[in-house]
């Protein structure tokens, strides 16, 4: 066998092992391990196909809806589609300690799973905040800005 031949082969073998792989990646059940990322409409929508599945929850926690459990171990609250009194809305429970940036109207994503009796039980929560940052001028005290949700400047 020339040297020629022995590469085209190794060539061809290395192809096909990778196209294997790939096949094999492409119509696994990778499915079931993906986590997705929806509004409170699109899980409202979804119906029984949300039902049990992990799921990120995204949304505005809507004003008046924040309640903590007797001695702030639990909390509950409603997700928001946005800032509208009739936005579509998600009751969501939660038993981990929020971020500090947690208040309500903050954008949040929370990652669980969606129950047929309309609650979305979230084992992990994120907080959507500012990238920018201003150091205080001197004399000047740290404050917390509030984010404009409006979207208005």
């Amino acid at each position: 066998m020339t040297p020629t031949i022995r590469n085209r082969l190794i060539l061809v073998g290395a192809l096909l092992i990778a196209g294997v792989g790939l096949g094999a990646i492409a119509f696994s059940n990778m499915g079931q391990n993906l986590v997705y990322y929806w509004s409170p409409s699109e899980l409202l929508n979804a119906g029984p196909k949300a039902y049990h599945a992990t799921i990120r929850l995204g949304g505005l926690v809507q004003k008046g809806t924040v309640q903590w459990g007797a001695g702030k171990t639990s909390l509950s609250f409603k997700v928001a589609e946005g800032l509208a009194p009739d936005a579509k809305t998600v009751f969501v429970t939660a038993n981990e300690t929020p971020p500090e940036m947690f208040r309500e109207g903050i954008g949040v994503v929370c990652e669980g799973t969606y129950d047929p009796n309309g609650t979305f039980t979230s084992n992990r929560l994120i907080v959507k905040h500012s990238n920018e940052y201003r150091a205080p001028k001197p004399g000047e005290k740290p404050a917390l800005k509030t984010a404009d949700l409006s979207g208005e400047k």
